[in-house]
């Protein structure tokens, strides 16, 4: 069976999101999630978690 294409989960999609509105978007797609500092992976968790929780009270 040929490995094809599969797409992000909504998880991968929101860290995506929070990277640029953290303005990391650029660096996590030079370098990859790997070669952030711990501060900004926090930084990044913390929206994202924002945006989850506000996304659940609707």
């Amino acid at each position: 069976m040929a490995k094809g294409f599969v797409p992000p989960t909504q998880r991968e999609r929101n860290k995506y999101r929070a990277a640029e509105a953290a303005g990391l978007l650029e660096r996590v797609l030079e370098v990859g999630w790997a070669g952030l500092s711990a501060k900004e992976s926090g930084r990044i968790g913390g929206i994202s978690a924002h945006m989850d929780k506000d996304r659940n009270q609707e």
